[in-house]
C-alpha cells in the first residue's frame, strides 16, 4: 500500500490544556466585552487567534538561543542573521526590529508622508494603520477574483495590473512612495501571489519610478504555492524561488513571528544603501542600535535558524497540509470558506454563514464569538471591525469580505485538534438560522480598534 502522509517532526515537549464548560465561556466572553483579544489564554482550548509568534521552536532553534551573543553593538548573532538574510533574500542591507509592525514603523517613517498614496494587495491591519496614521491613503488593487470565496483561482493574492496602473497614472510618482506586495495576502484569505504577477508589478513600478516593497511575513508559504501551482517552478527549490521573488523588490518588511517560526522578532531588508542609512536613524530612535534593533542576541540566533527551517519543503508541506486538512473538514460539511485554502489559516465566509445578521452588527465578529462559545476555539474577525472607520468621514467601512480567520500556529496542534475545531464550527452551522443579531460598539480606539474594542449585544 502507498505510505500515508506524516508530519516531518516529532513532539518533544507538551503543554497541558484545560477544556472549559459553556457556562464558563459565556461569563468569560461577557467580561471580555465580546472581544476575543481580551480573553486570558487559559480560557481558550484551541487558540487560532493568530499564527504570529505562537509556533513551536525546534531543538536547533533552542540550541541557538543558548549561543546568543548579547553584546550591545556588533554581536556575532547580528552577523549570523545578516548573512542568513543576505543568502535567502539577496538584500545586502538589513535592520533588525522587535516585530513586523515595528519594521513598518521604521520604514514608513522614512518613506511615507501626508497625502501619499500607497497601492497594494489588501494591506493588512497594521500596514494600513501605519499608512493612515501618517495621513496617507492605502489603495487596494487586489484582483476581483479574491472576493469570490467560491472561486477556485490559484493566486487570489495577485495585484490587478489595470487597477495598479490607474493609480500610477492618477498621481505623480513623488506621491506614491511604494507599491506593497503582501506575500501571502492575509486579508484576502492567506492567498498567494504568482511569480509572474510579482514580475509584472515590479516592471510596471519601475516604468513609473515607484519602489516595490514586500510585506514578507509568509514569504516561504508563498514560495511553496509558486512551486506547487505555477508553471516552470516545480523543479526549483523553495530557496531558489524565494531568491527570485525578492529580486523584484527594493525593500521588504518581515514579521519573523510567522514564517521564521520565532516568538518575537522582525527586520527590514534594503537593496539601496542610502535608504538603509536614512531608516537607520529611525531604527535607533524607535527600536535600538542598528545591530540589535529591539532583539536580544539569542532571539536573532533563533530567527536565523528559523529562516532556514521555514524554507524547507518538507516543513512547509506538513504545515500547509494541516491547514488544508481543517479546510477540507469544513468544506465537506458545507461550510463556506475561502477557496482555495490559505497557507496559514482557514477563512470562514461569515456573510454566507450568517446571512440574517445585519452588516451594521458585525457579522464576522458575531460568528467568531459563537465559535468560541461552542467549543472554546478562538479565531479572529477579519471584517468591518478590523476595517476601521474611514479617516475622513469617520463612518464604518464594510469590506466585501466578512471572514473569521482560523490561523493555525506552526508545529503546535495535532490533527485531532483540527477535528475538534471543525466539530465546533459544524455545531454552530447546524444552528445558524437561530443567530439573527450581532453586536454594537461601546468603546473603540481611533485606529486599529479591533485589538481593544469593547462590544455589547445589539
Amino acid at each position: 500500500m502507498e505510505l500515508p502522509f506524516a508530519e516531518s517532526y516529532r513532539i518533544k515537549m507538551v503543554e497541558p490544556l484545560r477544556r472549559s464548560h459553556r457556562s464558563e465561556r459565556e461569563q468569560w466572553i461577557k467580561e471580555a466585552r465580546y472581544n476575543l483579544f481580551n480573553l486570558r489564554s487559559e480560557q481558550v482550548f484551541v487558540d487560532l487567534l493568530t499564527d504570529s509568534g505562537t509556533g513551536a521552536m525546534s531543538d536547533r532553534q533552542w540550541s541557538e538561543m543558548m549561543l546568543g551573543d548579547e553584546s550591545y553593538a556588533g554581536s556575532s548573532s547580528y552577523y549570523k542573521l545578516k548573512e542568513t538574510i543576505r543568502e535567502l533574500t539577496g538584500f545586502e542591507f538589513f535592520l533588525p526590529t522587535h516585530q513586523g509592525r515595528a519594521a513598518e514603523n521604521v520604514l514608513f517613517s522614512t518613506m511615507v508622508k501626508s497625502d501619499d498614496i500607497v497601492p497594494g494587495n489588501s494591506h493588512f491591519d497594521t500596514t494600513k494603520g501605519h499608512i493612515e496614521f501618517r495621513k496617507a491613503t492605502a489603495v487596494d488593487c487586489t484582483i476581483n477574483e479574491a472576493f469570490d470565496t467560491t472561486l477556485d483561482h490559484p493566486f487570489k493574492g495577485n495585484i490587478d495590473l489595470e487597477k495598479l496602473e490607474k493609480v500610477f497614472k492618477s498621481y505623480p510618482a513623488t506621491q506614491i512612495p511604494m507599491v506593497i506586495i503582501t506575500i501571502t495576502c492575509n486579508t484576502s484569505g492567506g492567498q498567494p501571489v504568482s511569480m509572474d504577477n510579482i514580475r509584472q508589478v515590479s516592471a510596471m513600478a519601475k516604468r513609473y519610478g515607484v519602489k516595490v516593497v514586500f510585506d514578507s511575513a509568509r514569504f516561504a508559504e508563498n514560495a511553496y504555492y509558486i512551486k506547487k501551482r505555477e508553471k516552470g517552478y516545480a523543479d526549483k527549490s523553495i530557496r531558489e524561488i524565494v531568491r527570485e521573488m525578492f529580486s523584484y523588490g527594493d525593500a521588504m518588511t518581515m514579521s519573523s513571528k510567522k514564517d521564521a517560526i520565532v516568538n518575537m522578532g522582525g527586520f527590514i531588508g534594503f537593496r539601496d544603501e542610502d535608504l538603509f542609512r536614512e531608516a537607520s536613524t529611525y531604527n535607533i530612535m524607535f527600536e535600538g542600535f542598528v545591530t540589535y534593533g529591539g532583539m536580544s542576541g539569542r532571539d536573532m540566533n533563533a530567527l536565523a535558524q528559523g529562516l532556514l527551517e521555514g524554507t524547507e519543503f518538507d516543513y512547509l508541506e506538513t504545515r500547509i497540509n494541516q491547514v488544508a486538512y481543517l479546510g477540507g473538514l469544513l468544506r465537506n460539511a458545507g461550510i463556506p470558506v475561502q477557496y482555495p485554502f490559505g497557507g496559514h489559516a482557514i477563512f470562514v465566509d461569515a456573510k454566507r454563514f450568517l446571512p440574517a445578521v445585519p452588516k451594521e452588527q458585525f457579522v464576522a465578529q458575531t460568528l467568531a464569538v459563537e465559535i468560541y462559545l461552542e467549543g472554546g476555539v478562538r479565531g479572529v474577525e477579519i471584517g468591518a471591525i478590523l476595517a476601521d472607520r474611514d479617516p475622513m468621514t469617520r463612518e464604518n467601512r464594510y469590506p466585501e469580505l466578512e471572514m473569521v480567520r482560523l490561523a493555525i500556529p506552526r508545529r503546535t496542534y495535532t490533527n485531532n485538534h483540527m477535528e475538534y475545531v471543525a466539530a465546533s464550527i459544524i455545531n454552530v452551522w447546524e444552528r445558524r438560522h437561530e443567530i439573527k443579531t450581532g453586536y454594537q460598539i461601546v468603546r473603540e480606539a481611533p485606529i486599529l480598534r479591533h485589538f481593544t474594542v469593547e462590544l455589547d449585544r445589539a
